[in-house]
């Protein structure tokens, strides 16, 4: 991965972390209460992977065309920066254990979290191929 196409990844994936973050307060300001935990969960979950797809998809050409390997580099790099400030912003901000931590990474209660993180490291490949591109 070129250092320009890594600053570029992780000027998205800043993008995408703060759709993430609109989408966690519309779920329980706004899918939760109205839905209840389950089907608030995944909506939410259902649109936050629609989302990163989307902005994967319109940020390609700004990327550039890669080789193959390097979409999936793409995607892995997001995913990595998704659980180091998951697990790091879980343990030092709000001081959550392990257990508590690994709780969002099961699908419990309509908890589509995982699903999320393997469209985060597949959406590059997948909006290449959606282009054309891959």
């Amino acid at each position: 991965m070129s250092l320009v196409l890594f600053y570029k990844a992780f000027v998205v994936w800043l993008g995408i972390l703060l759709l993430a973050m609109v989408n966690g307060a519309f779920r329980e300001g706004v899918l939760v209460p109205r839905l209840g935990s389950p089907s608030g969960l995944i909506l939410s979950g259902g649109l936050i992977s629609v989302l990163i797809l989307a902005v994967a998809y319109v940020v390609l050409p700004w990327l550039g065309p890669l080789p193959v390997p390097g979409y999936w580099y793409t995607g892995l790099f997001w995913l990595a920066l998704t659980l180091v400030f998951e697990f790091g912003f879980g343990r030092l901000v709000r001081h959550q254990d392990w257990t508590d931590l690994l709780r969002a990474y099961t699908f419990r209660g309509g908890n589509l979290w995982p699903l999320v993180l393997g469209v985060t490291a597949m959406a590059p490949w997948l909006a290449a191929r959606m282009r054309g591109w891959g």
